[in-house]
């Protein structure tokens, strides 16, 4: 009886041996190069940042948050931009996330998994790249003229809603598709119901990825032009919108959702298309803005994130 030997030929070890050196100089070099373009870009975003902020930086001063955009460079300002993307934003916030959090959270937990959710799934994943125009075009026809809704933040806001809906119910099933089957079967033997479960355990522990979701939506739909433009939002506002509080009869009056408006994006290339080099400046320090506004967002995404994480007990 002849036994099988214990260890392999010294040619197959050192053949297995150079295998291994060339994948991991193979690795080695795949991560210098992801290196190499990760700083390209980070350098190229530092560039055209810091001419950014070259020329933004001198212009921004009280007056230039509190002026109406003027004619001549020296006394405009971004009042009714700034004060329009926070209302449409707004606007935008209080109907696409309850919708696309409500909807991921149907989808997931108590749809039944048959055709009609596959097909669901399948669109809800293609909407999320459809270029923005399209959904102007859509709002145009429903908003404007079917509701009647004309050129007013209402119809802005629903339709930046329609464009961020897609990412924010994707991101909601993903983040619901983290949380462990096993916690849900805990409860489950515990006595809780269905939506015990959901509103306890899934929503809280999923809350943070959640809101990673919304608010990249929500720094997409901040600087999106196209679909604005299309609904007819005006290039030049000298006013503003009526005040929620303005009327003394009312709590609170919503006049303002059918006023006219203007945002950010809008009024940056109002001033870029001018061949003045003073009003590219300030088409600059509203860029700057802009740019404090959607860090802001992300930062009070990562602080909600941060603090729901520290609740998580498993």
């Amino acid at each position: 009886m002849t036994t099988l030997p214990l260890t392999a030929p010294a040619a197959d070890v050192e053949a297995i041996r150079r295998l291994i050196a060339r994948h991991k100089t193979w690795d080695w070099l795949f991560g210098l190069l992801g290196v190499l373009a990760l700083m390209f870009a980070t350098l190229v975003f530092a560039m055209l940042f810091g001419q950014m902020l070259n020329s933004g930086l001198p212009h921004l001063s009280w007056d230039f948050f509190t002026s109406f955009p003027s004619r001549r460079a020296a006394s405009a300002g971004i009042l009714s931009a700034w004060v329009g993307t926070i209302l449409v934003m707004l606007v935008t916030a209080l109907v696409a996330v309850p919708l696309g959090v409500g909807a991921g959270i149907y989808l997931e937990e108590y749809a039944r998994k048959n055709l009609l959710t596959d097909i669901i799934e399948i669109n809800v994943t293609n909407l999320a790249g459809v270029p923005s125009i399209i959904y102007g075009l859509l709002a145009l026809g429903l908003f404007v003229y079917q509701f009647g809704l004309g050129q007013s933040i209402a119809a802005a806001g629903l339709t930046l809603a329609l464009l961020i809906l897609p990412v924010v119910i994707v991101a909601t099933r993903e983040a619901i598709r983290t949380i462990p089957q096993n916690i849900r079967e805990g409860a489950y033997a515990c006595g809780a119901t269905k939506w015990q479960v959901v509103s306890h355990h899934v929503i809280p522990y999923s809350l943070p990825g959640i809101m990673t979701g919304v608010i990249i939506g929500l720094a997409r739909a901040i600087g999106e032009t196209a679909p604005i433009i299309t609904i007819g939002a005006l290039t030049f506002i000298a006013f503003l919108p009526p005040s929620p509080f303005g009327n003394p009869d009312q709590l609170i009056s919503f006049d303002w959702l059918m006023a006219p408006f203007t945002v950010m994006p809008i009024q940056m290339f109002n001033w870029i298309s001018r061949p003045e080099e003073a009003f590219q400046a300030n088409a600059a320090a509203a860029g700057l803005v802009l740019v404090v506004m959607t860090l802001s967002m992300n930062a009070v995404a990562i602080w909600i994130r941060y603090h729901f994480r520290r609740k998580i007990k498993w």
